[in-house]
């Protein structure tokens, strides 16, 4: 019986075989003409299955973007501290978003904010990779990095 073909059968017929055995008749592909049906012990089945796709939730890994916001007169030393949390995230495997936000009077001087996100990136070059270039977007200039595959 395992594993074996039994041919097409009426449903009172395939009923009553799997009946016989102890073991449920389960429709495997409605679609088909005639539809496909299969013995087996449903509870188990669905028991293997629920583990399945426990294994594979659990060798998923959830990417998340992180964001660190800067601001063109942001300080040396504060700038080394948001880096480390920049480096802290990568190791975590999450993509970064950086933003260097303009305020007021601020919008002028972009190429300030420009040239220290070049900085950071310089900084960050062999931990990541660049999934986005520092780009302005309204106030705010952006660069999205993400952790090195390997």
């Amino acid at each position: 019986m395992e594993g074996k073909q039994l041919g097409v059968l009426s449903l009172a017929d395939a009923l009553a075989e799997a009946t016989r055995v102890g073991l449920d008749l389960v429709e495997v592909s409605p679609a088909a003409a005639p539809p496909v049906c299969r013995i087996m012990d449903f509870g188990k089945f669905r028991y293997q299955q629920s583990k399945k796709t426990q294994v594979s939730k659990k060798s998923q890994t959830l990417v998340q973007l992180k964001e660190i916001r800067l601001r063109p007169k942001t300080e040396e030393h504060d700038l080394e501290v948001k880096i480390k949390h920049v480096r802290k995230f990568l190791e975590q495997k999450n993509k970064v978003k950086i933003s260097m936000v303009f305020r007021g009077r601020e919008i002028a001087y972009t190429e300030i904010g420009r040239r220290i996100m070049e900085e950071i990136k310089e900084t960050l070059a062999e931990g990541c990779q660049i999934d986005q270039h520092p780009k302005l977007e309204g106030r705010s200039m952006v660069m999205i990095l993400s952790p090195k595959k390997g």
